[in-house]
């Protein structure tokens, strides 16, 4: 859905952004089990998310508590997910919110590590980037590649809940925005964890 979020609230997400990356250790870019470090950065809300798995605590980090997940965050995403699906029920209790600056990028994958089959809310901010959403089955093709600007929301659920997904590349903005991100990207993505 482009331009879901005005400008207005796309400040305040930013705002809050800042907020939670703002404590030692909290903006980190995870270790993958094979050795590879990812290059966007991540924030956690309400669960940690370290691969593949969540925890309460930091436990690839300094062990400190996550960050809490806020409840007008929630009813945001409650709002995204009822006027992108037409959902009348939405409990998020995760967020991942993720920096990309001009050189990261994010592989092809499933978001899998949740109990739950609850849909995906993806609010975008500043730098636009190529989304590609495939299929359910594999990362290969068939997939579309969807440019996202800031302000555009985007929802899977139902049967395109556990499609492969991932940014192959960020894109250079066209206008200055008056957000309070003066360059990268960042991407909030809510979820249901079903513990």
């Amino acid at each position: 859905m482009p331009d879901w979020l005005d400008e207005n609230a796309q400040r305040e997400l930013v705002t809050a952004c800042r907020d939670w990356a703002s404590g030692p250790g909290r903006l980190r870019s995870a270790r993958l089990p094979n050795g590879g470090v990812m290059s966007v950065r991540t924030v956690c809300l309400g669960w940690h998310w370290y691969p593949y798995r969540y925890s309460r605590h930091l436990d690839d980090g300094d062990g400190s508590p996550v960050l809490p997940f806020p409840g007008w965050l929630a009813d945001l995403g409650r709002r995204a997910a009822g006027d992108a699906l037409g959902v009348t029920r939405y409990e998020p209790d995760i967020a991942l919110v993720n920096f990309y600056d001009e050189d990261a990028r994010m592989g092809m994958h499933q978001d899998k590590d949740e109990a739950s089959d609850e849909p995906v809310v993806s609010f975008s901010l500043g730098d636009p980037c190529v989304f590609r959403f495939g299929n359910t089955e594999h990362r290969n093709r068939p997939w579309t590649d969807v440019d996202l600007r800031s302000g555009d929301l985007f929802v899977f659920g139902g049967p395109s809940r556990f499609a492969y997904h991932g940014v192959p590349k960020t894109l250079p903005r066209e206008e200055p925005l008056e957000i309070g991100l003066p360059e990268g990207r960042l991407n909030i993505t809510l979820r249901v964890s079903g513990f």
